[in-house]
């Protein structure tokens, strides 16, 4: 067993892939809060792949984190000099290979430290990965009330939130004289250049009038699409990878071979050439990002909750399932990619076929409680406003009634056998307390109004999901299922 450090890559390289590159020749150029799973398959391959040929190895990862309970996967990180392995997965293929794009880690929750990182003028670009929880979202828009955000404008030199630390920064650097950098967020968000821009820029105008027009003037937030699907490590993964490779590798990494990155072209200070690496730069990432958000994230809800309530564990389970397949074509074909934009050199269809092979990977082990996870967060980013879009228009909504009335009874917290649903959600008890009053009366779960918004006011689809809700109670969820798929759509 070779463990997996700079000096061992030699040794390593006659295994698995490895730097194309010195990594003594990298240095900084972007700094990057929330160094996760996604993060390492997405963004840092990306660079590898660009380092690999030569160019701009000047925008190497610094990684950081407002959180200290990452401080062990730092530690861990650390010990094999930044670096970690990439192992690509599908049914017959695994592909491991090292990357060594993250070239410094700096502890967590250690604001000073941050901020020299921030502040240090070689850092053009500021990335995150902060989750769709991070962004202090109330209903459509972030809440500049949370009194995380409140704190960090009371007082911006002990700024302890990502926003607050950038706004810190920016700061920072206007006073010295720096040049400013562009923030670019590569979080699973709807406009998440515009939401990071709002967020940064409302704290700006709370602490200096001037500081705020600086940010809207000087400051670039571009909007991206990302798109890898990257599961939590198992420790099965871990194993399989030190016994057929023998690299020991702490915090490895494991994804599907596919990968998307579109980005909108507009930086403040320069960035690396990565279209030389397969990344989209684009003038509007809005019909990208849409496409994506509708068929592949509010597909994963459409198996996520039905394959819940049925008692499957894997995503790929969920596609060899009859009932769940068909009720997610059914879903897809008459909302979903309805409610896609057309692009131009895109197909809706292929892409469909290709997201509906991605979720049928075995090897990715893709599982239903992930993607159950945060749906107070994520139904109003993926699924709701599909569904304002066809109630505005007139159109049937059967089929998202019935994806949400099964997610309500997901957040009932029990299953049919009376199997205990572990807390799933930043926002678990009141979603439980919620679907258990509507169970007698469905609207009740409706009332949510940051996360439903004005869709609760809609009679016509408070009817309909109410309807569909007293079906999976009074039948059970297979058999209401049935009886949608088939032709009961009124």
């Amino acid at each position: 067993m070779t463990s997996l450090t700079n000096q061992n890559l030699p040794e390593i390289g006659q295994r698995i892939a490895v730097p194309g590159y010195d990594r003594a020749k990298l240095s900084p150029g972007i700094a990057h809060f929330g160094v996760g799973n996604f993060h390492r398959a997405h963004q840092c391959v990306y660079l590898d792949d660009l380092f690999a040929t030569g160019r701009d190895q000047d925008f190497a990862v610094v990684g950081l984190s407002v959180r200290t309970e990452d401080k062990p996967a730092f530690a861990d990180m650390r010990a094999q000099d930044g670096l970690f392995t990439v192992t690509e997965v599908d049914d017959g293929l695994f592909r491991p290979r090292a990357v060594g794009s993250i070239v410094q880690l700096v502890e967590p929750g250690d604001r000073e430290a941050i901020l020299t990182t921030l502040t240090a003028p070689e850092i053009r670009i500021v990335t995150l990965t902060v989750t769709e929880g991070g962004y202090y979202i109330a209903g459509d828009r972030p809440d500049l009330q949370h009194p995380d955000l409140v704190a960090d404008t009371g007082d911006l030199s002990a700024a302890r939130t990502v926003f607050g630390l950038i706004l810190s920064a920016i700061r920072i650097r206007r006073e010295a004289g720096a040049p400013p950098f562009t923030v670019l967020s590569c979080d699973n968000l709807p406009h998440n250049g515009d939401l990071t821009r709002g967020i940064v820029t409302g704290l700006a105008e709370r602490v200096d009038g001037e500081l705020a027009d600086f940010v809207r003037r000087e400051i670039a937030f571009p909007n991206s699409m990302v798109d890898r699907i990257t599961p939590a490590t198992n420790q099965t993964q871990i194993d399989t990878l030190a016994r057929e490779k023998g690299v020991e590798d702490k915090r490895p990494v494991f994804c599907e071979p596919f990968i998307q990155w579109v980005i909108e072209d507009r930086f403040s200070a320069g960035r690396p050439a990565l279209e030389h690496v397969g990344v989209t730069f684009v003038e509007d990432v809005t019909p990208y990002e849409l496409m994506k958000l509708r068929i592949l994230n509010a597909g994963h809800a459409t198996i996520a909750y039905p394959s819940a309530l049925l008692g499957l564990t894997y995503a790929h389970e969920a596609m060899r399932d009859d009932l769940v397949l068909r009720f997610f074509d059914d879903v897809e074909r008459t909302y979903l990619l309805p409610a896609s934009p057309e692009i131009e050199g895109v197909s809706r269809e292929s892409y469909l076929a290709k997201v509906t092979e991605r979720f049928a990977n075995p090897a990715i082990a893709d599982t239903i409680r992930r993607l159950c996870l945060d749906g107070s967060n994520r139904q109003p980013k993926f699924v709701i406003p599909a569904l304002r879009e066809f109630l505005a228009e007139g159109r049937e909504v059967s089929g998202l009634a019935m994806l949400q009335a099964l997610w309500c009874r997901y957040c009932y917290g029990e299953l049919e056998d009376g199997t205990q649903i572990e807390p799933n959600d930043p926002n678990w008890d009141a979603l439980r307390e919620a679907a258990r009053a509507a169970k007698d009366e469905p609207r009740r779960f409706l009332q949510q109004r940051g996360i439903f918004g004005d869709v609760a006011d809609s009679e016509a689809y408070a009817e309909i999901f109410s309807r569909h809700l007293r079906a999976i109670w009074e039948k059970g969820t297979r058999q209401a299922m049935e009886d949608y798929l088939s032709g009961a759509r009124r």
